[in-house]
């Protein structure tokens, strides 16, 4: 590939990246869902996801986020192109999930920072995240009784 070529394919899966974050925020699921292939692995050390395939992650996190308000950020994002359509990239990452009080979850809200560890694969012309780690170094959790 030429330097040029390289370029462009970062340019398109830092895009691919920017609308993960901005679907599960804005709980668009079909377009959550279209940024994985189908055969996609996605990893979250904290609640010990390894969930296997496009419908199974979509199904999952829609199931935990639904019920939600989420900000999801990614920087400083470390891509590797290492053919023509595959790549592997690392992405700082800081999130706060804050979930409504008729939700079933445990806590009020987290505040979580850490790094996703991806592949990605070009398929029919498009980048799509292929495998997907989320190792975070802290998480901050409020309690129900400190929410506001």
């Amino acid at each position: 590939m030429t330097d040029l070529e390289k370029l462009v394919a970062m340019e398109e899966i830092k895009a691919l990246k920017a609308r993960y974050f901005r679907c599960v925020d804005t709980k668009n699921w079909d377009g959550f869902g279209a940024v994985f292939a189908d055969d996609a692995r996605f990893e979250v050390s904290g609640p010990g996801w390894n969930l296997q395939g496009r419908d199974k992650i979509v199904d999952t996190v829609r199931s935990r986020m639904q019920e939600s308000v989420t900000v999801h950020h990614g920087h400083c994002p470390e891509i590797n192109v290492t053919s023509p359509t595959t790549a592997e990239g690392i992405w700082a990452m800081e999130d706060v999930v804050r979930w409504n009080k008729d939700s079933d979850s445990a806590k009020a809200a987290l505040h979580g920072y850490g790094h996703y560890h991806e592949t990605y694969r070009k398929i029919d012309g498009a980048w799509r995240i292929q495998s997907m780690k989320l190792t975070r170094l802290r998480v901050d959790f409020t309690e129900w009784d400190d929410a506001r």
